[in-house]
């Protein structure tokens, strides 16, 4: 057995024009997977699906464009992926979004909808659409980013956390209902990185260098990271992992800090 080998395998990873999605996407196409790249905007998906080709070959990536707060747009990515490169192996729920800054007594109900929407119930929508192919197959790893904001709480991002924590209910969840059909699922629960979404808590020198110090490693994370954590879920070394909140984040929960 080869244990970090994606050969043959199909892969739908959302929000990959960057950051962290990106680079499981590359680290996938790696390991020999066949990617989809998708985000809101085809352009950026269409340069990332690029790269990838020139680099691991033609056909070893496409691009498809969708919206996860859309279900028919991700129900086209899934059956676009099915019909240009086959059933679905391995799916990623990556994107999110986070629209609010500031204490839970300052969100909008519009706000409030968005977080959980694109956060939760579209990684709800992608599982129905390749739960069924999986089953049939009696083969699948679904790996769905949280984050370590999920396991505590904030005055900041608190919408954004209560989100999280729901994922992992949301994968604990989906590990006993499709675990029976040889389906893994778990969750990727990543510290700080260095992406821009989490730019607002790294941008500024000093906002940086307390995470430094705060972090045991001393630095804050790549996507290149996480990555490798995604790699070892959807591949056969994660094949007894099922229903588990990963935790990426250098240390930083072990010291009790973000």
């Amino acid at each position: 057995m080869k244990l970090f080998e994606l050969t043959g395998k199909v892969a739908i990873v959302t929000g990959s024009s960057r950051g962290i999605g990106r680079a499981i996407a590359e680290a996938f196409a790696a390991a020999g997977a066949r990617v989809v790249i998708s985000s809101r905007k085809q352009a950026a998906c269409d340069e990332v699906a690029a790269a990838i080709n020139a680099h691991h070959g033609e056909g070893r990536a496409i691009a498809v464009a969708a919206s996860i707060s859309d279900k028919e747009a991700l129900r086209n990515l899934v059956s676009e992926t099915e019909a240009r490169l086959g059933a679905v192996d391995v799916l990623v729920c990556n994107a999110a979004s986070n629209p609010h800054y500031g204490p839970l007594a300052t969100i909008s109900d519009e706000q409030w909808r968005k977080i959980f929407e694109n956060n939760v119930l579209a990684n709800h929508w992608l599982v129905q659409l390749v739960a069924p192919g999986m089953r049939a197959r009696r083969e699948g790893a679904i790996i769905i980013v949280s984050s370590i904001g999920g396991l505590v709480g904030s005055d900041v991002i608190g919408a954004y956390n209560v989100s999280k924590a729901a994922d992992f209910q949301l994968v604990r969840n989906l590990a006993i209902e499709l675990g029976r059909d040889n389906i893994r699922v778990n969750a990727i629960a990543p510290g700080v990185i260095r992406t821009d979404f989490a730019r607002a808590l790294w941008e500024e020198p000093s906002a940086e260098a307390a995470l430094q110090k705060a972090v045991p490693l001393g630095r804050i994370g790549e996507p290149e990271d996480i990555a490798g954590a995604a790699l070892f879920l959807a591949s056969s070394a994660g094949r007894y992992v099922n229903g588990h909140g990963l935790v990426v984040d250098g240390g930083a929960m072990v010291r009790g800090v973000l």
